[in-house]
């Protein structure tokens, strides 16, 4: 496993043990009540539903490849500029140690009615059921963080049992086969090298030819432009993830508007040609 991966996996283990401590005591809290018994939006329906490329909006206040980005702004302030400015969907870190996250920001965006992605280094079946007790919609599984198929699986089904969707992240064709041989319908391909924190969009661009039917898949990491942003959906994406180009800006909503406009524009393209 990659250095950084090691120390992020470290840094879960006293909240897993924490965790299971109170599975074991049946003391963790309940999944989220939803207002009038609503369910948790579909992460899935709203990417679908946006028309690629839909733009998932990240708060992410720091992290190690950037040291802090932006402190200023809270997650109500972000979850009101990313709403009103095109996002389809929100992705929220909640880790502390590296990314100065918290679970609780969840809570705090979740009145704009956006699906949720909780981004964070879940290792554990204590950290779905956890993640069950928020409003988020879906959470980020690394596949190379995972001993094996096994265990991923196990989350996966563990998911599926508390209405949760998750995302299989990749890095490469190894982690692409650990994803689908577990079962997973929703992909991301991340496109930083963890070794050297630098970004190349050329592994989104490689693995896009092995896109299968009926998946998912998200681009992540060093997208900023609108030309990207097109490319990724000519590639076959049907979403991108974006974070520290939002957040380093001083009006991370304005920065949204101009990049969500790609999508608003190839939809209404495509629905003029079909006319």
């Amino acid at each position: 496993m990659n250095k950084m991966l090691a120390q992020f996996r470290e840094a879960q283990l006293p909240g897993i043990t924490r965790l299971r401590k109170l599975a074991e005591a049946g003391e963790l809290p309940p999944p989220w009540h939803f207002p009038d018994g609503g369910e948790r939006p579909l992460f899935s329906r709203a990417l679908r539903g946006a028309g690629a490329p839909a733009v998932i909006a990240e708060y992410k206040r720091a992290s190690p490849s950037r040291g802090v980005i932006n402190l200023e702004l809270t997650p109500a302030d972000v979850a009101r500029m990313y709403a009103d400015n095109g996002a389809a969907a929100f992705s929220v870190l909640t880790e502390q140690a590296h990314f100065q996250g918290r679970l609780d920001f969840l809570e705090a965006m979740a009145f704009a009615g956006k699906p949720m992605l909780r981004k964070d280094f879940l290792l554990d079946p204590a950290q779905v059921l956890e993640t069950a007790a928020t409003p988020a919609s879906a959470l980020l599984l690394i596949m190379r963080m995972f001993p094996g198929t096994s265990e991923v699986r196990e989350m996966l089904e563990l998911c599926r049992e508390h209405s949760l969707e998750a995302v299989c992240e990749v890095f490469d064709e190894a982690d692409l086969d650990m994803a689908r041989w577990a079962g997973a319908e929703i992909i991301q391909v991340n496109n930083r090298d963890l070794d050297t924190l630098k970004t190349d969009l050329a592994v989104s661009r490689r693995l896009a030819r092995t896109k299968g039917l009926g998946e998912i898949w998200i681009s992540a990491s060093g997208l900023e432009t609108p030309a990207q942003l097109n490319e990724m959906a000519d590639l076959g994406y049907d979403a991108v993830l974006i974070g520290t180009s939002l957040m380093s800006r001083p009006d991370p909503g304005a920065a949204l508007a101009e990049l969500a406009g790609v999508s608003a524009a190839r939809r209404a393209a495509a629905e003029q040609g079909d006319a």
